[in-house]
């Protein structure tokens, strides 16, 4: 019987819990995530408050404790991950 090939190790840069600002933690909380968790905890603040663009699911419209992150009233999908790493540390 041949061996299991050996498993990859996990990406730690993804799992390294990092401390949100004070405007992200308003939403996500202020102890330290993984940005997978961070991203998670954002979307499902979105989805709660039915945040996403209905005529374009991937417009995210801002409200008031988004907006402080984002810059802008409207953000992409792709975009608002770039805009949330600004307030991980």
């Amino acid at each position: 019987m041949p061996a299991a090939p050996a498993k990859k190790p996990a990406n730690s840069a993804f799992l390294k819990p990092l401390i949100p600002s004070a405007e992200l933690a308003a939403i996500v909380g202020a102890a330290p995530l993984p940005r997978t968790e961070v991203i998670k905890k954002v979307w499902e603040h979105i989805k709660a408050d039915g945040l996403q663009d209905p005529s374009n699911k991937r417009m995210i419209n801002a409200d008031a404790k988004l907006k402080p992150i984002f810059g802008k009233s409207q953000v992409s999908m792709f975009e608002m991950t770039k805009l949330l790493n600004a307030h991980l540390k």
